[in-house]
């Protein structure tokens, strides 16, 4: 299933091993709503009311959120949007992807320790990195073929080149380590499917992320190990730019 260039057939066995029980695990291969983390959010003004006596609903002016604009506080009571000093309404447009789960939730919090704290003070998340379809089409941008290239070659720590299973519209995926976030454990947060990466597949993105967030990895890792391998038999990304 994999080109002879990636790591996956590098490190040999089964990059994607069976989740039948579909258990919540590091590696697991989940489905939630994320928002697009590139994008500036809008906020939601409250400015009035279809009728005057009805507090429930209102209309509300749509606007960019800028992190250098101070914040508009309405005097117009909306029970659905009321909210506490310092906080705003924000609006992401977001996209049921697929994800791999990298960090599982911490230990459970004793309530008895944080009484009279709000629950999202405390609620558990765990932290996931989304995938994007390669293949560019009527609702997908997708990924130029030089650049699929360079990130299968894993020159790019950020990027993990992969085909998920079962994905037949989106055949290859890049995976975006930098877009680490955290999803809710609620259960109508996401879903589990019936797959998780094997040992080495979590190796691999374990020594990707060391790279990103210490800046190295040991000498000896299935990435480095795999990138001294392109280099011998592509050349470095210098010389294939000269060539």
């Amino acid at each position: 299933m994999y080109p002879d260039d990636c790591i996956q057939s590098v490190v040999g066995g089964e990059w994607w091993v069976k989740n039948e029980e579909r258990t919540l695990c590091r590696g697991a291969l989940i489905v939630a709503f994320l928002p697009h983390v590139d994008q500036v959010p809008y906020t939601f003004e409250p400015v009035g009311r279809k009728e005057a006596d009805r507090h429930n609903d209102a209309v509300v002016k749509v606007s960019p959120l800028k992190v250098d604009q101070p914040l508009k506080q309405t005097d117009l009571p909306v029970a659905a949007m009321a909210l506490h000093h310092g906080e705003t309404w924000a609006a992401y447009r977001a996209k049921k992807r697929p994800c791999i789960v990298v960090g599982m939730p911490g230990a459970k919090v004793d309530k008895a320790l944080v009484r009279g704290a709000a629950n999202s003070a405390t609620a558990p998340t765990m932290l996931v990195v989304p995938s994007y379809g390669v293949q560019r089409n009527v609702n997908r941008a997708g990924y130029p073929p030089e650049f699929v290239e360079r990130v299968r070659h894993l020159e790019y720590a950020q990027f993990l080149w992969d085909k998920l299973p079962e994905s037949d519209d989106t055949p290859e995926s890049i995976v975006r380590l930098d877009h680490l976030q955290p999803v809710g454990t609620h259960y109508a947060s996401f879903k589990v499917t019936g797959w998780k990466l094997g040992a080495d597949g979590l190796n691999v993105i374990d020594d990707l992320l060391s790279i990103l967030m210490r800046g190295g990895v040991e000498e000896g890792s299935l990435v480095n190990i795999y990138r001294e391998l392109v280099k011998e038999l592509v050349g470095s990304p210098a010389e294939q730019q000269k060539a």
